[in-house]
């Protein structure tokens, strides 16, 4: 005979509300927790997961759609958040849109039929259409890394426009002005932000923003690679350049690799993000790094917050990068 909660709770010696609100995602103290784990584990109880959606209105399910599965950045955020979602009782369903508005919202419309209690997304569009039907019936919806200006949203961004000031600091403290930079399409909240940052740095610092220096990927190895060459091929007085994603930088990496070029004895580089990779570089890649963890923790925490029955207002968390040093960059002018 399968076990029941009540079984559970005669086990444990805890009420049937406790154990049912532990069931369904509620909160109990960390020692009632434990001492339901344990039974559940002991007896084998599994939840009807069916008879309690229907009984709760709650799936215990969460949706995360990404631009981009294999970006090392958003493995980081998935990772964490699930782990965290898990340890509250929520399973979760991953989509990759691969930075396709269509594909975005087929990722909706399958969340919605999946009956998804809330959502954290990376936005690819840029009104927040695809997210209507989630507003409507009133789920909760989590951004991150990119923020939607016309909607009012929970979101967790990172400062992007320091974190690039802060490269290109490091850049002209070292001697050098001649700054070649590889952004992403600008049409993306992030990829905007960065290179606002670019062009703050540069002016802050008494130099020109050349158009020639400025070039635009599309976020992959291969959108990095073909940028390097452009740049190195037609800026032959450029001494360094910065990178503004983690594929990007690996496209970078290849490029300067495949032309020959010495780091930092002929170009200076700063990558973006993907530490392990920066790692297996000879030498040592300078890099910003993104608290993809951070992200996902805040998100995470929003998200269960809001789906706990906190209705205050919207909140924008935005946090700090830092910059991971390297060998990657020379030091001109002596």
């Amino acid at each position: 005979m399968a076990t029941t909660i009540k079984d559970l709770a005669q086990e444990t010696g805890l009420s049937l509300a406790t154990i049912s609100s532990y069931i369904n995602g509620g909160n109990v103290r960390e020692k009632n927790r434990q001492k339901i784990e344990s039974a559940i584990q002991k007896h084998g109880y599994v939840v009807n997961e069916m008879a309690r959606s229907l009984k709760t209105n709650k799936s215990m399910t969460i949706g995360i759609i990404v631009p981009e599965l294999k970006s090392n950045f958003f493995a980081n955020i998935i990772s964490e958040a699930e782990d965290i979602l898990r340890h509250h009782g929520y399973s979760v369903l991953v989509c990759d849109c691969r930075t396709d508005p269509e594909r975005e919202q087929d990722a909706v419309d399958f969340l919605l039929r999946k009956r998804v209690d809330g959502i954290i997304n990376a936005p690819v569009t840029h009104d927040g259409r695809h997210l209507r039907q989630f507003f409507d019936e009133g789920k909760a919806v989590v951004l991150i890394d990119r923020k939607i200006e016309c909607i009012s949203c929970d979101c967790v961004i990172v400062d992007n426009i320091n974190a690039v000031r802060k490269a290109v600091r490091t850049l002209v403290e070292n001697g050098h002005t001649k700054i070649g930079y590889i952004g992403g399409p600008q049409s993306v909240y992030t990829s905007a932000q960065r290179t606002l940052g670019y062009k703050y740095a540069m002016e802050e610092n008494g130099l020109p923003v050349e158009d020639r220096l400025v070039v635009e990927g599309n976020f992959t190895i291969q959108g990095g690679a073909d940028a390097m060459t452009h740049l190195v091929r037609t800026n032959p007085d450029m001494s360094a350049v910065i990178a503004t994603n983690d594929e990007m930088t690996v496209g970078c990496m290849i490029a300067a690799n495949e032309m020959d070029l010495r780091i930092p004895g002929d170009i200076s580089i700063i990558g973006f993000d993907h530490l392990d990779f920066s790692r297996a570089c000879s030498p040592r890649l300078t890099i910003i790094s993104q608290p993809s963890l951070e992200i996902a923790r805040c998100a995470s925490s929003l998200l269960l917050r809001r789906l706990a029955g906190d209705t205050g207002a919207t909140e924008e968390l935005r946090l700090s990068t830092s910059i991971t040093s390297g060998k990657s960059i020379a030091k001109l002018n002596g």
